[in-house]
């Protein structure tokens, strides 16, 4: 995964997005080994196509599927989906525009923190907010995460 020139492409293009999931547990000083990159964007016109733009170059693929007919991603496609799993020339890109637990973008953005990686300003989920979610998704994996999580979180408070 070449996340780095990933987040720099949706950066320099003004997408608004939050990195959620494994990569958001990394920048928040977690151990475990992401393949993908999850972001949580904001799902209206101009944003949705500032996303498109930026993948187009990088020929999204659905994720897990045979090849078939080839996806189009544009304005409408993102605005009317909710999650999409891409293969990129970047490498794995999940498309988010609702987090269990927090909500869309525009009521978990709050919860989300600034911070500078990969030589841009970005925003991933703080501590709590990545614990709720990963406990509202309730997937095995996520659940194993927890403890690592919440001993980061215990570190950090005073």
């Amino acid at each position: 995964m070449n996340v780095e020139d990933a987040i720099r492409a949706l950066v320099d293009a003004g997408v608004e997005f939050v990195i959620v999931g494994g990569w958001s547990a990394v920048l928040n000083g977690g151990m475990q080994c992401t393949g993908d990159l999850d972001i949580c964007y904001a799902r209206n016109p101009g944003n949705s196509s500032r996303l498109a733009r930026v993948l187009a170059p990088v020929h999204p693929r659905l994720r897990d599927l045979p090849a078939g007919p080839p996806l189009v991603l544009d304005e409408t496609t993102l605005q009317n989906s909710s999650f999409i799993r891409l293969n990129t020339d970047l490498g794995e890109i999940g498309l988010i525009t609702e987090i269990a637990g927090l909500g869309t973008f525009e009521e978990m953005a709050p919860g989300s923190v600034a911070t500078e990686a990969f030589g841009r300003l970005i925003r991933t989920l703080d501590l709590k907010s990545l614990i709720k979610a990963k406990r509202a998704a309730g997937r095995k994996r996520d659940l194993l995460e927890l403890s690592e999580l919440e001993s980061l979180l215990e570190a950090e408070e005073p």
